[in-house]
């Protein structure tokens, strides 16, 4: 009798996790480490920037661990990504900043229960490191693309230096949301013209 081969696991990215519209015409990446205080101040700047455009801005979180000051990062963009298997990253994400101080590996399977995440092999995941290389693998991207702290943000690809407020960040969304609008009306005027 001939054994059933072994199905292989399809891990959802943390490059396609996002939060938001799926067709929103500005993406916000974050690099993040869960154990950052700067990182979880940011974050709520950040909801509040999906909160004041949820059509125009989705966000993609990246995962940037300073392992050297901050040991169970690494671990809990793990949890994160783990979670993200289920549609619960969001959850998660918000989960792993409001414990940042607590993110011991048993810790990290309760907050995925609270988070809604009903995989039964969580632990297992996390004791077995199977999404250690999408961390590593966000690391090495953002070193790439010259992150060297946290938090570190692009908008639509571009690095982003201003103050991390809701008022900076909304200054810049509108200027990008400004030149997309005025890129389009361009393109209907010459389609027109060209009619």
């Amino acid at each position: 009798m001939a054994m059933k081969p072994k199905e292989a696991l399809v891990i959802i990215e943390p490059k396609d996790i996002f939060v938001g519209k799926a067709d929103a015409p500005i993406t916000l990446m974050m690099f993040g480490d869960y154990e950052s205080d700067a990182c979880a101040a940011a974050n709520e700047v950040v909801k509040q920037v999906l909160a004041k455009y949820p059509n125009e801005v989705k966000l993609n979180f990246r995962h940037f661990p300073l392992t050297n000051i901050h040991q169970r990062a690494l671990k809990a963009g793990e949890a994160a990504i783990a979670a993200g298997q289920e549609g619960k990253f969001w959850e998660m994400h918000n989960l792993l900043f409001e414990h940042r101080h607590n993110l011991g590996t048993i810790t990290l399977k309760s907050y995925a229960r609270d988070a809604g995440v009903t995989s039964k092999v969580f632990l297992d995941d996390l004791m077995n490191s199977t999404f250690g290389w999408q961390v590593r693998g966000d690391i090495s991207f953002g070193q790439q693309k010259g992150v060297k702290e946290v938090p570190t943000f692009f908008l639509n690809d571009v690095k982003y230096t201003d103050a991390i407020t809701l008022a900076a960040f909304s200054k810049a969304i509108d200027a990008i949301l400004a030149e997309h609008g005025s890129s389009a009306k361009t393109a209907k005027k010459v389609a027109k013209k060209r009619a």
